[in-house]
Order: C-alpha cells, then structure tokens, then sequence
C-alpha cells in the first residue's frame, strides 16, 4: 500500500477516487513516562518516551488506516494527515488518527 501526503503521485494517475478512510489508536502513557517527561520539563531537552510513544501510536493509526483503504479495494492512499490529541482524565490517554483519501492507481 503506497501512503503519501501529496494530492497525487507523480507518475501513477489516479484511475478511481475510492473514498475517504481514517485509522484511529489510543494509547496510555505511564506513570514512569510522566515522570522521566516531569523531570525533562524541570531541566530541559527532549523526551524520548513521549516521542517514541507518538511516532508508535501515528503508525499503528497509519496501519489501520491501509487495513480499512485495501477492505475498500484500494491500492494507495493520497493526501494522508496524522493529528494527535490527548483525553482522559488528567489527559493521560494519548490518541492518534490517520486520515486520507482511498484510492486506486
């Protein structure tokens, strides 16, 4: 399954607009996460575990997003965006949705 964010694919014209599809994952951060995150606030610089935990949580979005688009019969997916939130109590739940355009090429 070809994934872009572009509105086409250069050299592959879209023979078919499918439709749209999404993927959607929700993930909790742990308590050991919030806590090495608390001290990277107090002193500055990265966290890797909340990187980590988003760069997993928009591939596993973008996994099920293609599972959806190819039960739709499609074989690519154009203009794809991934937006993050965060919901729960205390927003300790992260959540990721993909969503694209279906399409046959």
């Amino acid at each position: 399954m070809l994934v872009v964010t572009t509105n086409a694919i250069e050299g592959h014209p879209v023979q078919q607009y499918v439709g749209m599809v999404s993927g959607e994952t929700i993930a909790g951060v742990n308590l050991f996460k919030d806590i090495g995150a608390g001290f990277r606030n107090l002193v500055g610089g990265r966290s890797s575990a909340y990187e980590s935990e988003m760069q997993q949580a928009a591939q596993t979005a973008v996994n099920e997003m293609c599972g959806r688009a190819q039960q739709m019969g499609a074989n690519a997916i154009i203009a794809v965006k991934v937006d993050y939130f965060t919901l729960g109590a205390d927003n300790g739940m992260l959540a990721a949705c993909a969503t694209g355009t279906a399409v046959i090429i």
